[in-house]
């Protein structure tokens, strides 16, 4: 039995407990993609439009951070700068997220182990994750390339194989950190700081640098897709970075795998006393959960402050142009353009708080199949007491980083801290409907539980592309955030906001009552 026997099973069974996860994200950032080119004709539909672009990248550093250089006015050049990075982004998520369920959460949860004791090669579960991962990247690569075709092949091309050279890269990365770490959350919580320190570079570089050549954008694998530069004089040498990235960290995973025990890691988890600050449901929950927490937090605290400095500038970013002022208007109410601004961002962090939530509600499945949850229950501790420990950091977390991104806002923008505040606060109400699905989900059937992914995605696809493609009101209305007054600008209605917490609390309700009522799974 050689080191890779039985990676061709894995890799069946991979495919198949990723066949709703995967495409759900597949699509989403395809469609994020190909949507680009039509909006982007009505948003920069004449040259003079598209010339006053040019002159606002050049002279706005914060609007270079955001969204990177322009190296092409065409619509394929433009789709590239509008959403490149951000597709990157996702990709990356992918990768990881593959990566770790099928490396260390296999082994965490004793998965691992079972298939060992058949004829499977210590290397084996690393080939068929990475294999997965490369699948996973390869569909949204194939069709972004075949898409976006029409505007130039070339630059399909290179922006479709960046994006999978992206994810592969961090697919990777996520690959090494398995082998490190003893737990699939903290494999999960390192890459995605890694991916979030990459994109603070790069976004550093762009403010310092007009044409993305600054150095701190060459230390960021975001940077170098930006440096690819597909429909603007494409780069392809740049693709040998993404392949030297990926085969060192490959080998170094490799190497790393051959020389540890199974279910161990480099950096073993720390034992502690199950008394003082462990010693309730709650703050085990507490403890478990809030390295994820205080990253969100930062994030969502950095990301108010930098979207309060483009707000001053918001009349100058959109300038003349109607139609990016209507799209405004559309997300964010119909305010002062300022307002309009503001209300759009604070409205796309609720989108993302969502993300948020529904991780934090699913920990509980998490921990129950894992085994953990088993023993805790064992003890004098009911199931509510120990979902209520989860839940609280779920709601009340998602709470906290909203109240961060309003300081952020406050912080950047400078004035209007009241307001501004309570333009991130009023997106909870959506934000706590969502995660009272995925509890719902999660108690009623918990197979079914990582559906609550789907929902939130379709959710933020619904709010974040569908203004831009002139969607119609009904299919807005599907989002609960299409039913949260508009603030800043907009009148406070406290109609639609009480509704929506009644919403939030009956799929709750319903949730922890069947909890109660089922049998634990493990």
């Amino acid at each position: 039995m050689t080191t890779l026997s039985g990676t061709g099973t894995l890799l069946r069974l991979a495919l198949r407990r990723d066949r709703v996860t995967t495409p759900v994200w597949i699509a989403v950032n395809a469609l994020m993609v190909l949507s680009m080119p039509n909006t982007l004709k009505t948003l920069y539909g004449t040259e003079s439009e598209r010339t006053d672009l040019v002159r606002q990248l050049q002279t706005n550093a914060s609007f270079r951070a955001l969204t990177g250089p322009l190296h092409d006015t065409s619509l394929g050049g433009l789709t590239a700068w509008r959403v490149g990075v951000y597709a990157g982004v996702l990709a990356a998520v992918t990768g990881l997220l593959v990566v770790v369920r099928h490396t260390r959460e296999e082994e965490e949860t004793g998965r691992a182990e079972l298939l060992a004791s058949g004829a499977v090669g210590r290397r084996a579960a690393l080939t068929a994750a990475l294999l997965a991962a490369g699948a996973a990247n390869a569909v949204p690569a194939l069709v972004v390339a075949v898409g976006l075709a029409p505007q130039g092949g070339a630059g399909a091309l290179s922006l479709g194989l960046g994006l999978g050279a992206v994810g592969m890269v961090f697919a990777t990365t996520a690959a090494v950190v398995a082998q490190l770490t003893e737990s699939a959350r903290l494999a999960r919580g390192l890459t995605s700081a890694v991916l979030g320190a990459a994109f603070v570079l790069r976004a550093a570089g762009d403010s310092a640098s007009r044409d993305g050549s600054s150095p701190l954008t060459w230390l960021s694998p975001l940077g170098w897709l930006e440096n690819l530069r597909p429909f603007g004089g494409e780069r392809w040498w740049v693709l040998g970075l993404f392949t030297a990235a990926v085969l060192v960290q490959a080998g170094v995973a490799y190497v790393l795998a051959g020389r540890r025990d199974l279910g161990m890691s480099f950096f073993p988890a720390r034992p502690g006393p199950a008394t003082g600050a462990l010693g309730s449901a709650a703050a085990l929950a507490w403890r478990l959960q809030r390295g994820g927490l205080l990253g969100w937090s930062l994030g969502f605290f950095v990301s108010g402050v930098v979207f309060g400095g483009l707000a001053q500038d918001a009349a100058d970013l959109v300038g003349e142009n109607d139609n990016a002022r209507e799209i405004f208007e559309r997300m964010g109410g119909h305010g002062a353009l300022t307002d309009a601004f503001l209300a759009s961002m604070t409205g796309m962090l609720g989108l993302v708080a969502a993300l948020y939530v529904v991780s934090s509600v699913l920990r509980l499945h998490a921990e129950e199949t894992s085994g953990r949850a088993e023993p805790l229950l064992a003890a004098p501790v009911g199931r509510l007491r120990w979902a209520a420990g989860h839940l609280t950091v779920a709601f009340g977390g998602s709470a906290l980083i909203m109240l961060l991104a309003g300081l952020g806002f406050a912080a950047g923008y400078g004035k209007e801290v009241g307001p501004v505040l309570g333009a991130c606060l009023v997106q909870l109400p959506a934000v706590w409907v969502i995660g009272a699905l995925a509890l719902l989900l999660y108690g009623v059937a918990p197979r079914l539980a990582p559906t609550a992914w789907g929902v939130a995605v379709a959710v933020l696809l619904i709010g974040w592309v569908g203004p831009a493609l002139n969607a119609p009101r009904i299919v807005l209305d599907l989002s609960p955030f299409g039913h949260l007054p508009k603030l800043p600008g907009g009148g406070m209605e406290w109609g639609p906001v009480l509704s929506l917490l009644g919403a939030a609390a009956l799929p709750a309700s319903l949730g922890l009552a069947a909890l109660r009522r089922r049998d634990v799974t493990a």
